[in-house]
């Protein structure tokens, strides 16, 4: 088994000086920063005991924030025989850098470790790091299936470990309305009570929804809450059969819902399928604007950040005059609540976009079918764009051929498919300024708990993670030593209840001295992923 004499951090920092020795954290007292200290000290405590933090603990750990060091969410990370300095050039850095020295402390961590087995320290170590993009999301769909809002809690964990800045939520979709408007309540009444699957749905209420920002806030993410229009809108005829039109059924939708054994939509009545682009709210109708401008309000009114995202993808059905005469309009409705629009890339087919939106290009990482013109449009129109190939960044896709989750439409994605490409290579003519940054969607249609999220997730939300934040020529930006640090991270990963696709990291038969340690415990005692996600 081969070592790689780099450290097990993901994503890799901007500069790391390793020393020779090691800090103890058998005894640590926290000072500086009091958010950080009060969300740190409980996370310290979790790992190393109640009794490892006081006000008297041996070895300090400092906090503090310095807005002449460095830039925006960077951090400087000192360890040495004085104890641990960590300085933000902000609170985001701060919090940054406070994820790197847990995945210092958590080195060679192991499920079933026992508190006499477990490294009680970090090494020696001097680590200057910022981002490359300001724009480092991931993306949830929890309309095709519903997840409670302590597994939403669970996956902002997951993703703010690996510093992403930003969570997508996609709120609507064919399958299910999950937030409660107050002005249209038949949203929800009639249109959150399934799932793509059959099952039972649910729907976010706007205290569930503020709990969810609170949360994400606190650890400096951003929540970016996606509307789908004008297709993906089935759903909303349940409740306002009215405003939306009878499906737009194509014999390639027939062909797959025969290959699937699903059924077709029915207008007004639930789909408990994965088709898509057979919906569409009714263009023509002003009281869909009426709907449209409602449900913007209400949920920019619930969220701090900047974005709001309104879809504008697989609008199959509708005419290409159709779809801009909407999408002109609908981009007004949103910029008309204080929020930056987003959209999805199709939306740069329309003239009159609404300028300084924002669009998320999903084509393929070589772009076809006129997809890298229509991302131009968005800055030429004074945006910018995320960047999510399907190919490369969608986590939904399957990482091998017999994985039993996921989809295989953009095809196979293994790990190191999804680590080895490169934002700013994938569309020309857009200059890098441009580019906001990069997202890791996950759609959820063969998805239905957070275990099963996890399994098609890591480890390859760990590549985006080291796209968005590592320098594309950084020291360690490179499959060899991502494979390598990626193997030593996966059983503290699985110790926090993560349930790792561990065949992923042993899918390159090009390099196969990189393995994965073993959990330390009997399997016939061991909870299960699904007990401990």
């Amino acid at each position: 088994m081969v070592l790689h004499d780099a450290p097990s951090l993901i994503p890799f920092p901007s500069s790391v000086q390793l020393g020779e020795g090691s800090v103890p954290l058998g005894s640590v007292r926290l000072t500086g920063d009091p958010d950080t200290v009060a969300l740190l000290g409980a996370e310290l405590e979790a790992l190393l005991g109640r009794d490892a933090v006081s006000s008297t603990g041996t070895t300090r750990i400092a906090f503090g924030i310095d807005e002449t060091r460095g830039s925006a969410e960077g951090y400087a990370l000192d360890a040495d025989d004085e104890g641990i300095r960590i300085t933000g050039h902000d609170a985001a850095g701060l919090f940054h850098g406070t994820r790197t020295l847990l995945q210092l402390l958590r080195r060679g961590e192991r499920p079933g470790d026992a508190d006499g087995e477990r490294d009680r320290s970090v090494p020696e170590v001097r680590i200057e790091d910022a981002p490359r993009f300001r724009y480092r999301g991931v993306m949830l769909d929890v309309a095709r299936h519903f997840f409670e809002v302590a597994d939403v809690e669970r996956w902002i964990d997951r993703a703010s470990s690996l510093k992403y800045n930003h969570l997508h939520l996609h709120l609507t979709d064919d399958q299910g309305w999950r937030i409660h408007i107050d002005a249209w309540p038949q949203l929800t009444g009639a249109g959150s009570g399934g799932d793509a699957t059959g099952g039972p749905g649910g729907f976010y209420t706007k205290d569930d929804i503020r709990r969810i920002v609170a949360y994400a806030a606190a650890r400096h993410m951003t929540i970016v809450p996606e509307i789908d229009l004008p297709g993906h809108t089935h759903a909303v005829g349940l409740g306002y059969p009215d405003l939306v039109e009878l499906p737009a059924i194509t014999e390639a939708n027939i062909r797959e819902a025969a290959a699937l054994n699903q059924p077709l939509p029915v207008h007004g009545v639930h789909y408990a399928a994965w088709g898509v682009g057979h919906s569409s709210v009714k263009i023509h109708e002003e009281r869909t604007y009426e709907l449209i401008r409602d449900v913007l309000t209400e949920v920019a009114e619930l969220m701090p950040g900047p974005y709001l995202h309104i879809g504008g993808d697989e609008c199959l059905g509708t005419s290409a005059a159709d779809f801009a005469l909407f999408f002109e309009r609908a981009g007004r409705l949103a910029a008309a609540t204080g929020k930056t629009p987003v959209a999805w890339h199709e939306a740069g087919a329309v003239e009159g976009l609404v300028p300084g939106m924002i669009g998320q290009y999903w084509g393929s990482v070589v772009p076809e079918d006129g997809h890298a013109a229509h991302a131009r449009r968005f800055v030429e129109r004074g945006g910018a764009l995320i960047l999510s190939p399907a190919d490369r960044a969608y986590l939904d896709m399957k990482p091998r051929a017999d994985h039993p989750r996921g989809l295989a439409w953009a095809g196979i994605v293994p790990l190191r498919t999804a680590y080895e490409w490169d934002p700013a290579a994938v569309l020309e003519d857009v200059p890098a300024a441009a580019i906001l940054g990069i997202e890791a969607p996950l759609w959820t249609e063969s998805v239905a708990t957070l275990a099963e999220a996890d399994g098609l997730a890591f480890p390859r939300i760990a590549a985006h993670a080291e796209i968005g934040w590592s320098a594309q020529n950084g020291a360690e930006r490179s499959w060899r030593s991502f494979r390598a640090r990626v193997a030593q991270l996966v059983p503290a990963w699985e110790a926090s209840g993560i349930a790792v696709d561990r065949a992923a990291v042993d899918d390159d038969p090009e390099q196969d001295d990189v393995r994965v340690p073993q959990p330390r415990i009997n399997p016939a005692s061991a909870p299960s992923t699904e007990e401990t996600a």
